[in-house]
């Protein structure tokens, strides 16, 4: 199984920004007060895009016997998963105010650079490592 893991790296990574770069262009628009940037076939886009980084994810995990809550690193990704998913979800829709849908928009944006740094570091402390 471990002749997969540089497939199924390639396809978690291509996914990572894909999901980061959709986030990006959509807060960006939806911040802007544009309204395209909330159409279902985007918002379908980005469940398959963040469905298949979410796969490979558990594939990668599978493979290399890393597993969340075992794993100090994954485990630092995994909950900060949920603070990006709650951050861009108020950043996106949810923020009573435009300022504050601004505030956790750019609070989503630099939570998901964390976990790309955790990601690349293998440590929790990612970039302050």
């Amino acid at each position: 199984m471990i002749e997969l893991y540089p497939h199924f790296r390639l396809i978690h990574i291509a996914a990572v920004i894909a999901s980061g770069s959709l986030f990006f262009v959509r807060g960006l628009a939806v911040n802007l007060g544009a309204q395209w940037a909330m159409i279902a076939p985007l918002r379908y886009l980005s469940y398959a895009i963040d469905t298949v980084l979410l796969a490979a994810a558990i594939m990668l995990a599978v493979i290399l016997h890393q597993y969340p809550f075992v794993h100090g690193w994954l485990t630092t990704k995994v909950l900060l998963l949920v603070v990006y998913i709650v951050l861009g979800s108020l950043g996106l829709k949810r923020a009573r105010t435009k300022r504050m849908r601004w505030i956790a928009f750019v609070a989503a944006l630099l939570v998901f650079g964390y976990i790309v740094s955790v990601a690349r570091a293998h440590h929790p402390l990612g970039i302050f490592a």
